[in-house]
């Protein structure tokens, strides 16, 4: 463990055991190996997933890390937590966990898929990774599915187990050239958005995905403990460094995710919404054999709640914070400010599913005052994904304000 980090460790939880050791963080959350990057930017965490993520970080504000993201390069040690699950029957637990045809997901690729309770409420959802004919990770977002898995897995043939790994993502237009430099396997013409592999970096093979949360070109490392994650992690960053790489925290990437659509568990969709609700019915397979929530969603409306928000000089407040005529319609699940759009960007989730994009609103923010928004489709700009598959390779050189409000 890295010098830095056993500091951390103290400054958390002081409680002990009999000798003398901080014990309280082992038991409730673990810390990502390279935290001792952060440590010089005065970070502050947050509980994610068992996890600390980093929240804030003091070597950029907001809007310049939203823009290292958009025009450049970033790395971001995430909270995202992978879980393995192996063994002949891991496939038919699978199956039974996500609503999606897990059969589909071949070695060597990925799949979005989130877990339903027997309601049709949403638990968690993340990145599914076959990695092997009989073993996967799944990578999952805040939230406790290994309970889940166990709970579902009397008699059947599997092992649900904590593989320690850890996650951190290299997002932006520069990402690829970074990933050129770092491996020894010519892949950047032969891998796919969604795919993953196993490279050689200094010396040690790696895992790495197309994949990330920003919805800019870009990758996520899996750092496995045979790795030598301090060697690996500086490595990139002081490569990286040399492209205008920093190391971030959740402004990097919040305002891309919320203009791309990408759902925040826990805060865009809950227990108390379905996935028809929220705009992710498309990755519900209502043909496939018996999942759990199956019956629920099949007798569930299937109308969409869930939608993007654009406010004029102003960031939504979360909350029930939406209103025509004075009437509450609905709440702010996420926001932020878009220094592209030069506006306030948001996800909301209404009350009733005949209100959509187009329909004028007035929004509480957080400077305490009532401003005008708009409701729009997600995503808000690139629909067909062309920037994070590397189709659209525009980098913007100055913002593209929203036009505002129509009058």
């Amino acid at each position: 463990m890295h010098k830095s980090l056993q500091n951390i460790r103290f400054s958390i939880k002081p409680q002990k055991d009999k000798g003398n050791r901080p014990v309280e963080l082992a038991r409730t959350m673990s810390i990502h190996p390279l935290t001792y990057q952060e440590l010089p930017f005065d970070p502050e965490y947050s509980h994610y997933a068992g996890r600390l993520t980093t929240e804030k970080l003091s070597n950029a504000s907001p809007d310049e890390q939203y823009w290292k993201t958009k025009k450049e390069i970033i790395l971001r040690h995430t909270g995202e937590h992978p879980y393995e699950i192996s063994g002949p029957d891991a496939l038919k637990l699978l199956q039974k966990i996500f609503p999606r045809d897990i059969s589909k997901v071949k070695k060597g690729r990925c799949s979005y898929q989130f877990a339903c309770y027997h309601d049709g409420g949403m638990i968690t959802d993340g990145l599914l990774l076959r990695i092997d004919e009989n073993c996967y990770w799944f990578a999952q977002a805040d939230g406790d599915l290994f309970s889940w898995y166990k709970a579902n897995s009397e008699g059947l043939d599997v092992k649900i187990t904590e593989p320690n790994v850890f996650v951190s993502q290299i997002q932006g237009p520069k990402s690829m050239e970074l990933l050129d430099q770092l491996i020894e396997e010519p892949i950047a013409n032969k891998w796919k958005y969604f795919d993953w592999v196993e490279i050689t970096i200094a010396g040690e093979k790696v895992i790495i995905s197309r994949t990330g949360f920003t919805n800019e070109l870009g990758w996520e490392i899996y750092f496995r403990p045979e790795n030598d994650a301090e060697k690996l992690g500086d490595l990139i960053l002081s490569e990286g460094a040399k492209m205008g790489m920093i190391i971030t925290a959740t402004p990097s990437f919040r305002g891309r995710r919320i203009e791309a659509g990408l759902l925040s568990a826990g805060q865009d969709f809950t227990s108390e919404t379905n996935p028809f609700s929220v705009g992710l019915g498309r990755f519900v397979d209502l043909e496939k054999n018996n999942f759990i929530g199956k019956k629920a969603l099949l007798n569930a409306d299937k109308k969409c709640r869930s939608w993007g928000i654009r406010v004029v000089d102003g960031i939504a407040k979360k909350g029930r914070s939406i209103k025509i005529n004075d009437q509450y319609i609905g709440k702010v699940t996420s926001s932020t400010w878009s220094p592209y759009q030069v506006c306030g960007v948001g996800i909301v989730l209404l009350d009733k599913s005949e209100i959509g994009p187009g329909t004028v609103v007035d929004v509480e923010c957080t400077d305490e005052k009532t401003h005008k928004a708009e409701l729009c489709k997600l995503p808000m700009y690139d629909p067909k994904g062309e920037i994070v598959r590397g189709i659209n390779k525009k980098i913007p050189t100055k913002p593209e304000p929203w036009v505002g409000i129509k009058s």
